[in-house]
């Protein structure tokens, strides 16, 4: 009776386990598609050039869409209601200076820092995709801490005097904000961000295909921002109660100064006593 009973037992365990894997199968099966387009181009992602190129090229194609919404803005009325600050423009002058910083930032330092990376720790690609709930759960992790990383940073880089004029005021030059003055930083600023947003995937232990998922994201998350735009599909819309500030928020911060810390979420920016919404 005993024994028949252990048996039943350890069938039920081993049916559960057959079932979890079968789960966990069908999740990484999602992806395994994706990650075998990227898999296909393996040398190219273990080229120390690869980091530095995603990163400009994802960041410029999506600054494009705002760009072109600007040239529509100065000409078309419809399109200009959308504006957050509807009597500024963006000229060529501004666009060539945020182009220009954000190559020379990329090739002058984050270049060489890549290349230390590549040689020091080479990026292993495993053969199977991660599962889908894992890299969804991993990436909103990422984007949290991060999140909280850069709200410290901001707000210590506005209350102490010298660090805003030594390294934060270079990002202050536009008070009416466009997509590519995202990245018009100095060169501490935008190595200290880039590290917080290397530095969590890490942590984690994240798949490649977690990582360049997150690192996407946050590029689209900051174009957004910085955009000047406030449209019916942003992003803070799409979340609910006000948790997500998006370009509005972050407008505000440019214009005002003193609050709206956070990039993206507005919960710090509650508990510090530092939130600002539209009038």
């Amino acid at each position: 009776m005993w024994a028949e009973h252990h048996i039943s037992k350890n069938s039920g365990g081993a049916v559960c386990s057959d079932r979890e894997q079968t789960l966990k199968h069908r999740e990484i099966m999602l992806l395994q598609p994706t990650w075998d387009l990227v898999l296909r181009h393996t040398a190219v992602m273990h080229s120390p050039v690869f980091p530095v190129l995603f990163s400009l090229l994802v960041y410029l194609a999506f600054c494009l869409p705002f760009l072109l919404l600007d040239l529509l803005a100065s000409r078309w009325a419809w399109v200009r209601r959308f504006k957050l600050q509807p009597q500024s423009s963006i000229s060529w002058t501004s666009v060539r200076s945020c182009l220009a910083l954000a190559l020379y930032n990329h090739l002058v330092f984050i270049f060489p820092l890549t290349l230390l990376h590549w040689y020091l720790r080479p990026e292993h690609l495993p053969e199977e995709a991660p599962p889908l709930p894992s890299l969804l759960a991993q990436v909103l992790v990422c984007l949290l801490l991060f999140d909280f990383q850069s709200f410290m940073w901001h707000l210590l880089h506005h209350k102490v005097p010298w660090l805003y004029r030594t390294f934060h005021k270079v990002h202050h030059t536009y008070t009416s904000t466009s997509a590519l003055t995202a990245e018009y930083s100095g060169a501490w600023e935008t190595l200290s961000l880039g590290l917080f947003a290397a530095v969590n995937p890490e942590l984690l232990g994240c798949h490649p295909l977690t990582k360049l998922s997150f690192f996407t994201l946050n590029i689209w998350l900051s174009v957004e921002d910085h955009c000047g735009y406030d449209l019916p599909w942003a992003t803070h819309r799409l979340v609910p109660f006000g948790l997500y500030g998006g370009a509005p928020h972050h407008d505000l911060h440019h214009l005002k100064s003193k609050c709206n810390f956070a990039p993206y979420f507005t919960h710090w920016d509650w508990l510090f006593g530092t939130l600002h919404v539209q009038d």
